[in-house]
Formats: C-alpha cells, structure tokens, sequence
C-alpha cells in the first residue's frame, strides 16, 4: 500500500470511528453492519430500534459480529424520557423525582440497576445524565428530566446517578454541557440563548458538570447552545473556547465529548450537518451524534466525506481528527473491560424504581375513597425528546386499582365543559404536565374545580402551578411507575 492510500484508508477510518449514527428497523441492516466493518465504532438506538429485551440483546449481538469492542448508545434517562420502556412507560422515575427525594443512595441505586438493565441488553453508552440546572421553569424542553432548580443538589444527584450506572460497566455521558436549564426555546427547533454572565455560570450552571467529572464521567454532551459570555458567535457544540477552552483547560475534562443529535434545528438549521459535524470535530468533539431523524448510509457518508475533506483542504487538523477517533476507540475499550461491581443483596427484586416513584409523591388535601372514576388527561403536545410514542397518566393503573373507571383524552383547547359532559356523574382525576406553561389547562383546572370541589388533580410534570382539588398530587415526572403511585394515592392502597 502507498503513503497516500495508507493516509486516505487511516482518514476514512478515523471519519467513520467518530459517527454515532442511528438506523431504521429492529435489526441492524446490512449497510450499517458493512460500515461497523469498516471503522464505524459506535451506533445510537432510538425507540424505533427496540420491541423488547431480549429482541435488543440479539440487536446488539448482531453488530457485534462485525466488531467486538462497538460503542452502543441510547438515550435512556428513565422517567418520561425512555426507549427501552418506549411502548408502555419507565419502570424508574425521572431525575426530578429522585431530586425531590434527595437520598443519593436511592439515585445511585435507582442508576445502577438501570444500567443493569442496559447491560444486559448489551448496550454501554448511555447519554444520561442530564445535569441541567432548571433555573427557568418554563423552560420546554428539560423541566423534569433535571434534578431541580437548587444547584448543589443537582450537583450530588448527578454525581451519583453517574457512579450508579457506571457501576454496572455502561458508561454515562453527563449533558447538555455547559447547561441548557436556563433556556426557554427547544434546540429541537431553534438555537437557545443564554444570557448571564461567567460569575453566574460558574456558580450554577458549571457546578453540576464539575461533580461529574469528579465522579468520572466517561463522556459529556455538548449542547446547541448559545452562550455570550463564553462565545459570542458559536453554540457550544462548535465552539473551541467552551469545549476546548473550558471543558478540557479549565476543567480539566479528559474523556469523550459527544454533540448533541446533529439533525436538531439549531444546527442543521443554521450551518448543515456537515459543516456543523466538521466544526464540532475542530471544536474539540471527539464524537458526532447523528440519527434522531436522519438515520440511512448515506447521511453516514455524507459526514465521512465531509470530514476527510476537510482534513485534505486544511479546515480540520489531521491530528485533531486522530485524537477524537482514539478518545472513541479508547471508551470502546474500556466498555469492553468494564466488569460491573457487585449489586447489593436482593436489589433487582426491590422495586426501586417504584419505590423511588412512591416516595416522591408530594400530597396535598384529601378526599373520600373514589370508586370508578373519570379521568381527564389534559395533554400538552410532547417535546421531541419526550416523544408522543410513550404513554403517560394515571389512567391505565388507577383502572387496574378500581375497576370501572373511565378515561379521556383532552387536547389544547379543551375546556371544563368537555370534561364534564365526558364524566357525567362520576368524580373527575384531571391528570396534567406542566400546568404552568399551558394557559388552557390551568383554565379548565379552575373551572374544574369551581364546578365539581371534589376533584382530582395530579401534575405530572413541573409542580409550579398553585395546588386545586380536593386532593392534590404532584409526582414529579410522567413516568409509568409515577403512575402508579400516584394511583395508589388516590385509591387509598
């Protein structure tokens, strides 16, 4: 082989082992199985990819008949953002809830045995946790998936979140750095903006990523976001002054950085995903998350070929490349050696997702035993990352507790009345996400109320509004097990 062809075979190599790309279907195709031949070192699973335990444990399988050591990510936070659950809600709470608790002992339990769980399935890249600040309540895309508003206790929550499942040998990747709890527009759709200034970063948002590097993070995510008084012209996904500069200088960070899905607005909107992936790549990334929505070979291709080009013409060192490429490899290897510490004694027989779910209720007033009940889910249109696939309320489990009741779903722009001519006589449980957000919900909620005391109200989301019905619940989060304990509440078991 020749200088040349060897140089151009080592930068297709080193272009592929730095994609994290997602596919269609329940089996990996043959196109993504032919590029995990050729240098591919990781893959990224979305709920489309998963039906069940054991079809994603012959998934993972699968690739690694082509490569041993391969990267499998998924963006699994448990609560209301899940994909091994996809189809019919988590078996674990989300941050906000274990936040509410504040036992980190139970945080760090309820990751092991998630991790656990992702272990066995054979995946061991997990993007969680997110250790965002939620500053801003109104904030549309993190609210629960955050640990809380206090800095210190997301701090220590995040720190053990990342022992706990690091200590089942899947490796965390802490996000979205340098903390998009402060915003209040969804990278999904548009670039954030987040204006305060360094000494208020360094002692809010920053706190939390300090903790986990501390706890040994394996892999921190960028996020599209802008953040003037770091860069005044690059989100941070493209920014050397945060990922380099900060991330790596400052805070002495020396493991895998991983953007953010590469398709979202905020950066396929505004630079392309090619220059976009060549600009993280020279911004320090060491990883390209890819496949959310773009999820075929050639979209693989294209990112290639971007990046080989843009070593060949000079806008991207060829050394900066190699050294993304050995940070993957490098965390492939230590997935690969990583032997999990011993679980405690009875802990996968616990229930500790439900126990966490349970303890996390917060209860206000009281009401008289409920048989058969309405319940009214007011729905809020999902955010991308939550996704419309997963099922959420009470209703699925508060039926299996008092057999007959009945339920209903309410979009934006239902009213009280359409409640009530839906529950006739029966007494009302309206179930709801983020109240305080959505003007139309807390409506009804009043009129609800005024016109039937004794109704129910459980806020499954952000618990800002002010507390309504005879009884009130918030559980923190949407999950299948807040659910049920919720349920349980109000049928007095």
């Amino acid at each position: 082989m020749t200088v040349l062809a060897h140089r151009t075979d080592t930068l297709t190599r080193d272009a592929l082992a730095v994609l994290q790309p997602g596919f269609q279907g329940t089996t990996a195709p043959d196109w993504l199985l032919r590029q995990v031949g050729e240098g591919l070192t990781a893959v990224g699973l979305f709920g489309r990819n998963i039906t069940s335990p054991e079809q994603l444990a012959a998934l993972t399988a699968q690739l690694r008949t082509e490569r041993d050591d391969v990267l499998v990510a998924i963006d699994e936070e448990g609560g209301d953002v899940t994909r091994l659950e996809v189809r019919g809600g988590s078996s674990f709470p989300g941050n906000l809830a274990l936040g509410a608790v504040d036992d980190t002992d139970l945080t760090r339990g309820v990751a092991r045995e998630l991790g656990r769980r992702l272990a066995e399935c054979g995946v061991n890249l997990n993007w969680a946790p997110s250790a965002d600040v939620n500053s801003n309540p109104d904030n549309p895309v993190i609210g629960v998936r955050s640990f809380g508003a206090d800095t210190h206790l997301a701090a220590r929550h995040t720190a053990a979140y990342v022992q706990g499942l690091q200590a089942a040998g899947v490796a965390a990747c802490t996000k979205h750095f340098p903390g998009h709890g402060d915003t209040n527009v969804d990278s999904h759709h548009a670039l954030p903006r987040i204006d305060v200034d360094l000494d208020t970063l360094q002692a809010r948002e920053l706190v939390p990523f300090k903790a986990a590097i501390e706890a040994g993070t394996k892999a921190v995510m960028s996020a599209h976001i802008l953040v003037p008084a770091l860069d005044p012209t690059r989100p941070a996904t493209l920014s050397p002054q945060i990922l380099t500069g900060l991330l790596r200088g400052e805070l002495g960070y020396e493991g895998l950085i991983v953007t953010d899905g590469m398709e979202m607005h905020a950066i396929a909107g505004t630079y392309g995903i090619e220059r976009g992936s060549v600009l993280a790549i020279a911004a320090g990334a060491d990883a390209i998350c890819v496949g959310g929505g773009l999820a075929d070979e050639a979209t693989v291709l294209r990112l290639r070929d971007a990046l080989v080009a843009a070593v060949r013409e000079g806008a991207l060192p060829e050394e900066r490349l190699a050294d993304a490429a050995a940070r993957v490899r490098a965390l492939a290897a230590w997935t690969r050696g990583a032997r999990p510490d011993a679980q405690p004694e009875g802990s996968r027989a616990s229930g500790i997702g439900l126990t966490a779910a349970r303890r996390a209720v917060l209860v206000t007033g009281s009401t008289k035993p409920l048989t058969a009940p309405y319940v009214a889910t007011l729905a809020p249109v999902a955010n991308i990352a939550v996704g419309d696939e997963t099922p959420w309320g009470v209703a699925a489990e508060l039926a299996e507790l008092l057999p007959g009741t009945e339920a209903g779903v309410f979009p934006e722009g239902s009213g009280a009345e359409d409640v009530l001519a839906a529950a006739g006589d029966r007494t009302v449980v309206a179930v709801v996400r983020d109240a305080h957000r959505h003007p139309w919900m807390t409506e009804a909620l009043d009129a609800l109320v005024a016109a039937r005391p004794d109704t129910v109200v459980v806020e499954m989301g952000l618990p800002r509004a002010r507390p309504r019905g005879a009884l009130y619940i918030a559980t923190h989060g949407a999950s299948r097990v807040c659910g049920r304990a919720a349920a349980e509440v109000i049928a007095g078991v």
